[in-house]
């Protein structure tokens, strides 16, 4: 049998080798003085403008990375993808976010059945069940309305849900449907998580979702159990099964822990964690705290720019341009980072979101053949919203390692705030700065500039900016729930794509099970420590001294402690 061959094999990467070593020798100052380009690198579909032109690249440069796709076949990926394919070939699963937010009418296929009906049953489930609470048909223990939430869950269980409802929190429509209502996410098991999510809190009117898919997931778990004690303690256990419900899809343990299992909403393997943010891990406790409609206008969103990816040719088509410039960056101009800019507050948890899709995804060291790849794939993604990152991290961007930026920002702020007799109303400010650091990084600022300002010499190698850092803005009209969906879909597809070309497996993520494993053995070594004495046995000088000192430094706890919880 032929061994598989790399895309680092292919004629199309070796030209793209060759050809950087041509785009080296240019400039974005040259490249942004020709007008024709620029217009050729703004693509718009929905609303959403993306302007590549600061790229250090020239449409001869984006032939050839069309070439690399289609060397890649990633328009046949993309495909079976679609189609329901088991693409997941480590785990022997299909890959079908795009089925979570299609129309009742779509038809997509996983192992020869439709799966839109079993969708759009769990989402009339999750809006009736919804409905019932945010209109006080469905109470509390005591008769009191539940109009608390806290959603139990860590990593796609989490940062993505964490995400939208941050970001629909200042939108004026979200605003007037999550009035009087709150929502918080437990995610880390440190007691700390915990006291901070239940202060303030009243166990009568709160209501806990328990997101895991096998309810197996240690943090999480441990988690649910702490806050049933919670629940318990001051409304009796009987109380848990009005004031717990679950996402998951294993029924036993579901009721096992106390749980009815009618109030447990089901997603699927083919939802991976990190995409998993619009089935019920992300829809079921958005839907509680801003009703099902907001939440449905996020969906059709996403599920806009499924459509897009799908249909629209490559030169068209935003998330495979925005894929086949990452890798353009990472791999031939081995820039392995990137910084993601929203220009606007309410997207502050949109890098932490992306950072776990993007490198949970392509944070691979081996082809989907298991093949070692010669070439390092994934990036690492951080980011902050400005004007903040500028008084932050800035600073090396612009004269120390080169970072490729994506810069989103937004038309119309969700909340527009206009101060008589100022020059620029606030969002007016914040979008300077939008519109100038993309500049700023691509055109720098040469001695002789400085210079000619007068200058001190000893000062003008401080002062001067090499210029030619790329970057990319994303534009979008406004922040609504529609557009959020559009955003999320649109970094999704993106990083399929970098997976899709680099041909790796961006949908398993073997990488985060090491350390969980490793976590059992401290686990047993702690509980035999303190129960019976046990000497800590069986690890390595180091970690042996620190669990030591570990045991010592807390061996007033005793080995069968009564519950206590937080007391803030």
């Amino acid at each position: 049998m032929a061994s598989p061959t790399l895309i680092s094999d292919t004629g199309a990467w070796k030209d793209l080798k060759g050809h950087v070593e041509e785009i080296k020798k240019t400039h974005l100052r040259d490249l942004m003085a020709d007008a024709e380009r620029c217009k050729s690198m703004m693509v718009e579909f929905d609303g959403v403008l993306l302007d590549y032109s600061r790229q250090r690249a020239t449409n001869e440069t984006v032939d050839k990375l069309f070439k690399l796709a289609e060397e890649a076949k990633l328009k046949e990926k993309i495909n079976r993808m679609y189609n329901g394919e088991h693409i997941n070939s480590t785990e022997n699963r299909s890959v079908l976010h795009v089925a979570l937010r299609a129309s009742r009418d779509a038809v997509i296929q996983s192992d020869g059945k439709n799966v839109v009906p079993e969708v759009w049953s769990v989402l009339d489930k999750i809006k009736d069940f919804s409905e019932r609470v945010r209109s006080g048909s469905w109470v509390g223990a005591t008769g009191k309305v539940l109009k608390d939430v806290v959603a139990i869950g860590i990593g796609g269980s989490f940062l993505g849900p964490l995400f939208v409802h941050t970001a629909l929190q200042t939108d004026p429509e979200a605003i007037k449907s999550a009035r009087g209502r709150q929502l918080r996410f437990l995610a880390n098991v440190d007691p700390i998580d915990v006291a901070r999510n239940i202060t303030g809190l009243n166990p009568e009117t709160t209501l806990v979702v328990v997101v895991s898919k096998t309810f197996t997931t240690a943090e999480t778990m441990l988690n649910a159990r702490t806050l049933r004690e919670w629940i318990s303690a001051a409304l009796g256990p009987s109380a848990v099964a009005k004031h717990m419900v679950a996402v998951s899809t294993n029924l036993t343990l579901v009721e096992k822990f106390g749980i009815d299992p009618n109030n447990a909403f089901a997603f699927w393997d083919w939802v991976g964690g990190r995409y998993s943010v619009c089935s019920a891990v992300g829809v079921f406790p958005l839907s509680l705290q801003y009703g099902f409609s907001v939440v449905e206008q996020f969906l059709k969103g996403a599920s806009s720019i499924d459509q897009h990816f799908y249909s629209a040719p490559h030169e068209k088509n935003i998330p495979v341009l925005l894929g086949l410039l990452s890798i353009w960056n990472v791999s031939f101009f081995g820039h392995p980072a990137r910084a993601i800019l929203p220009y606007s507050q309410a997207l502050e948890k949109f890098a932490p979101h992306i950072q776990q899709v993007s490198m949970e995804s392509n944070g691979k060291g081996v082809s989907i053949d298991g093949v070692l790849l010669p070439f390092e794939a994934g990036e690492i993604d951080f980011g902050e919203p400005g004007t903040n990152g500028q008084h932050s991290f800035y600073q090396l961007i612009h004269q120390g390692r080169v970072i490729p930026c994506d810069f989103i920002g937004v038309v119309k702020s969700q909340q527009p705030v206009y101060l008589k007799g100022e020059v620029v109303s606030n969002h007016d400010e914040l979008m300077s700065n939008f519109f100038a650091q993309p500049d700023a990084l691509a055109y720098g600022k040469t001695p002789e500039q400085l210079h000619k300002e007068n200058v001190p010499p000893h000062l003008i190698p401080h002062k001067t900016f090499s210029g030619n850092r790329p970057s990319l803005s994303l534009l979008l009209p406004s922040l609504n729930a529609y557009n959020i969906g559009q955003l999320l879909a649109i970094y999704e597809h993106r990083i399929a794509v970098e997976g899709f070309v680099w041909g790796i497996n961006s949908f398993d993520q073997w990488g985060v099970e090491l350390g969980k494993s490793l976590a059992t053995q401290v686990r047993k070594q702690l509980h035999a420590s303190r129960t019976k004495g046990e000497p800590v046995e069986g690890f390595n000088f180091s970690t042996a001294t620190l669990l030591t000192r570990y045991l010592e430094a807390t061996a007033d706890i005793p080995a069968d402690p009564p519950t206590l919880l937080p007391r803030i």
